[in-house]
């Protein structure tokens, strides 16, 4: 990179390197050198990648337990899987630019390599760990803070943490140590452009609940909201009940 791009991606990234040579390695990706790599150039940012992956995943999480104490176990791993994914990760690398700064070989520039998710995660993996050797976890912990968590709160990271009806009714079968059930379509009625479907839960062979919708998704939903219900009134019911 030239001297002003560096500059242009520190400001980016609200982060001025004492090394800049961690930046440079970070934008490298393995094509960029190829067969023309000179004895002690860097290779790639494949090494910086995997200890960025380490460092998201701790500051994510290291966030989630403080910010949420009142979360489950299940709620905070939802919340992290969503955070550290390729498709997360790929999103703040768009929003920084860090496509225009990469280093690649011309075969894979010329296929769309800029724009490839799994590329432009990898590659703020990469800054991440390269903020994590020049300036410490600190430094990298703050700036994960900015670019990725700050971001995810104001868009809705509680909403996305909940369970669907469908997840949370197997957590709730998983909790009152039953098997986990199956949806079966009863009927379809409807000329083909306005079907309607009616789904019913069954677990053990016993319908549990039904429902209907214009597709077998949207009735499965509804059937599992049901289900759900179901399951905690029979519950309430035996807590209740005289001994």
């Amino acid at each position: 990179m030239q001297a002003s791009e560096r500059a242009e991606l520190e400001r980016r990234l609200g982060y001025a390197f004492r090394d800049i040579a961690w930046l440079d390695l970070a934008m490298t990706h393995s094509s960029h050198f190829g067969e023309s790599r000179e004895p002690g150039e860097p290779v790639s940012n494949e090494r910086l990648e995997l200890l960025g992956d380490a460092v998201v995943g701790l500051a994510v999480t290291d966030q989630l337990t403080r910010v949420f104490p009142q979360w489950s176990l299940g709620r905070l791993n939802r919340a992290k899987a969503h955070l550290v994914s390729a498709e997360m990760l790929a999103s703040v690398a768009r929003r920084l630019g860090l496509g225009q700064f990469l280093l690649l070989g011309a075969g894979e520039d010329r296929t769309g390599g800029r724009e490839k998710p799994r590329l432009l995660a990898d590659a703020y993996e990469a800054v991440v760990a390269a903020i994590y050797r020049d300036g410490g976890p600190e430094a990298a912990a703050r700036f994960v803070l900015n670019t990725l968590w700050e971001p995810a709160l104001e868009s809705g990271l509680e909403a996305l943490a909940e369970l669907d009806p469908k997840s949370a009714l197997q957590e709730r079968l998983r909790q009152l140590q039953l098997d986990p059930g199956e949806y079966c379509l009863v009927s379809s009625s409807g000329p083909e452009h306005e079907r309607t479907f009616r789904i019913e839960f069954r677990v053990g062979g016993k319908p549990v609940a039904s429902a209907e919708g214009r597709s077998k998704k949207q009735a499965e939903l509804q059937a599992a909201r049901l289900a759900l219900v179901a399951f905690e009134q029979s519950t309430a019911g035996k807590k209740q009940a005289p001994q």
